[in-house]
């Protein structure tokens, strides 16, 4: 997202750093830019919702985050979601109706969350882009990228609404 020209915002519930995990092995740990009591969807293009088992894990039980989640929806800006990342789409009510793809072993939680589920490495519905594991991250990034310029997506949000 960097390399086409995106300012990247670390957003998370607590101040200090992140760490990220390449599946059970631990990642680098990333500087948080902002607390999400202070983010709104307003001040960003896009959301970016990351993969692996943990953080997801603790973003779809904050209900701070997921009021974050929704209001990106609501405003029709593209939102991108990555191997376990749908599953905080799952407890934001934000996959009924929606074509998206993830890694496998979550598909059937977004499937009988009313979703319709495809493997394909990056799959888009009304701005929503969603990838299964991060060998798909080439594509999923420039889709995300495409769909950051086309700005707003009417039907995003007409979907959140439902």
């Amino acid at each position: 997202m960097k390399r086409a020209g995106a300012t990247v915002h670390v957003v998370s519930p607590e101040k200090g750093s992140i760490r990220g995990y390449q599946h059970l092995e631990k990642g680098d740990e990333v500087a948080v830019d902002k607390v999400l009591a202070e983010a709104k969807a307003d001040d960003y293009d896009a959301l970016v919702i990351p993969g692996g088992l943990f953080n997801p894990d603790e973003l779809r039980t904050n209900e701070a985050a997921l009021k974050f989640v929704r209001d990106f929806f609501t405003a029709g800006k593209p939102v991108g979601a990555i191997c376990h990342g749908p599953q905080v789409l799952i407890s934001a009510d934000l996959v009924k109706g929606r074509t998206l793809t993830a890694v496998a072993p979550i598909r059937k939680d977004l499937s009988n969350a009313g979703a319709t589920v495809l493997d394909q490495e990056v799959v888009t519905d009304k701005g929503l882009v969603t990838s299964r594991t991060p060998k798909d991250l080439p594509a999923f990034c420039a889709k995300l990228i495409e769909e950051i310029a086309e700005g707003r997506h009417r039907g995003q949000a007409q979907a959140a609404a439902e």
